[in-house]
C-alpha cells in the first residue's frame, strides 16, 4: 500500500453540506491540496448504492496521485468493490473481527467508541485506529451519542493502546483544546465541507494543529 496512515487532519465527507457528489470530489481535492491528511466517505441519509460507488470510484481517482487513504464509513461492499484503503464502522455496525476477515490485513479499520466501557471492549489487534466522540454536540450526526466533553476524552487518550482521532462539533475554535490531549488527529465535517473557503478553512485547522504539536516538542 502506497498510502500513509497519518490522522492529523481527518476529513468526513457529507454529501449533503458539500453539494453532492460533484462536491464532495472538488471539497477533497482542495483540502488535500492544503494539508487534509485522510478522506472518509459518510451519509446520515440514506443513499444509492449504485451512486455510493461511482462517489468512490471519483474520490479515489483524486487521490490517487497522493498518499491520502480513502475510508468507507459501514460499506464494507463498497469498500471492497472499489478497492478503498480502509473502512470505518461503529458500535450498531458488523462486529470488528468479521469486518476484518471481510476487508483483510492489507486495508485500515477504524472503530468508534465514545466512553470507558467500550473502550476496554476494543479488540486492539484487530483495529489500526479509533474515531472517539462526540467530544461536543454535533448536528451532522443524527444519531450521536451524548457529547463526553475534554476531560473525558484526556482519559481516553491515556487509556488507548493505538493512534486515534476525536471527532464531533470540532472546529477552529476549539481544535487546540481537543489536541493538547495528547491525541493523534482530529476528524471534522463542516468545519470544512460545505465553508464558502475550503482552502481557507483548510490551512487554519492546520496552522492551529501544527501550533499545539510544536509547543508539545518544546
Amino acid at each position: 500500500m502506497n498510502k500513509q496512515l497519518d490522522l492529523t487532519l481527518y476529513l468526513v465527507l457529507d454529501p449533503i453540506l458539500c453539494g453532492g457528489i460533484a462536491g464532495m470530489v472538488n471539497t477533497t481535492k482542495i483540502a488535500v491540496e492544503n494539508g487534509v491528511t485522510a478522506i472518509q466517505l459518510r451519509s446520515e441519509q440514506p443513499f444509492d448504492r449504485k451512486q455510493w460507488y461511482h462517489a468512490a470510484l471519483a474520490l479515489k481517482e483524486v487521490l490517487k496521485p497522493t498518499p491520502v487513504p480513502l475510508f468507507i464509513n459501514d460499506y464494507v461492499d463498497i469498500a471492497l468493490a472499489t478497492d478503498a484503503d480502509g473502512v470505518h464502522i461503529g458500535q450498531n455496525d458488523l462486529p470488528v473481527h468479521v469486518t476484518r476477515q471481510l476487508i483483510g490485513a492489507n486495508k485500515w479499520l477504524g472503530f468508534s467508541v465514545t466512553h470507558r466501557q467500550q473502550l476496554a471492549q476494543v479488540p486492539w489487534q484487530e483495529v489500526d485506529y479509533l474515531g472517539i466522540g462526540p467530544i461536543f454536540p454535533t448536528a451532522t450526526k443524527k444519531d450521536a451519542s451524548p457529547a463526553i466533553g475534554i476531560s473525558q476524552l484526556a482519559e481516553l487518550v491515556q487509556l488507548k493502546r493505538c493512534r486515534a482521532v476525536a471527532i464531533g462539533g470540532i472546529g477552529l475554535n476549539n481544535v487546540s483544546q481537543i489536541m493538547q490531549t495528547g491525541i493523534e488527529g482530529v476528524a471534522v465535517v463542516s468545519a470544512i465541507c460545505g465553508q464558502a473557503n475550503i482552502k481557507q478553512a483548510t490551512l487554519s485547522l492546520k496552522t492551529k494543529i501544527e501550533q499545539v504539536k510544536k509547543e508539545t516538542i518544546l
